[in-house]
């Protein structure tokens, strides 16, 4: 279970915003954050992954403090066992496909699982820039599970993939997260993207997060 009660003012262009979140999430579940631009929901993220400092509240991750604005401690980011998938990818620019995930793994049969669940084996030797957006995607998801995160943190995952092949990828994806207990937590304008039967979904909003 996570348990969230943050406060954070974010300067935009408009303005600042306050985001402020209240919420509690089931651990080896996937629960997707929707809701329109600019309220804060990679912020949101950023936060849980140790990347962003709330201004004040308490974050607290299976019983354990990850952040506690009134004691001034916060968790080390190496320390959260976090995946993130950026929106930008983030992809290291002089290192071949195969190598980004060495980078998280050195077990070359999960390596390979993985090229296979991305459909990037035939790949494995290519840098970033020989790759389309949609391949860099597919990197960008597998490099975050390389190191088999307990929180898998995903920023709009999918944007760049045609509906068969996002298809594919997440009933992927899927199995592999169930089998790793991986606690996902997915930000996404699609309100159709990973929802099943058990799933959550919360709205966030200018006056905070609602449950969806």
């Amino acid at each position: 279970m996570i348990e969230i009660s943050i406060f954070k003012k974010i300067k935009t262009h408009h303005g600042t915003l306050e985001l402020n979140v209240d919420a509690v999430f089931q651990s080896h579940s996937i629960t997707r954050i929707l809701g329109p631009s600019g309220v804060g929901k990679t912020t949101f993220l950023k936060m849980l992954a140790g990347l962003i400092t709330p201004d004040a509240g308490k974050i607290i991750v299976k019983n354990e403090l990850w952040f506690d604005e009134a004691n001034a401690y916060s968790k080390p980011v190496q320390n959260r066992a976090v995946g993130f998938v950026f929106q930008d990818y983030a992809l290291f620019p002089n290192m071949t496909v195969e190598k980004q995930l060495k980078y998280g793994s050195d077990d070359p049969e999960y390596i390979d699982r993985l090229l296979e669940i991305g459909e990037l084996s035939r790949y494995r030797k290519s840098l970033p820039r020989q790759l389309s957006g949609g391949q860099q995607q597919r990197l960008a998801i597998l490099r975050a599970l390389s190191t088999k995160p307990g929180l898998l943190l995903m920023d709009e995952p999918f944007s760049a993939l045609d509906l068969e092949l996002k298809n594919r990828l997440i009933n992927n994806l899927k199995t592999l997260l169930a089998e790793q207990k991986t606690t996902v937590i997915l930000v996404t304008h699609a309100e159709t993207e990973m929802s099943e039967e058990g799933n959550n979904s919360f709205i966030l909003t200018e006056k905070g997060m609602i449950s969806g």
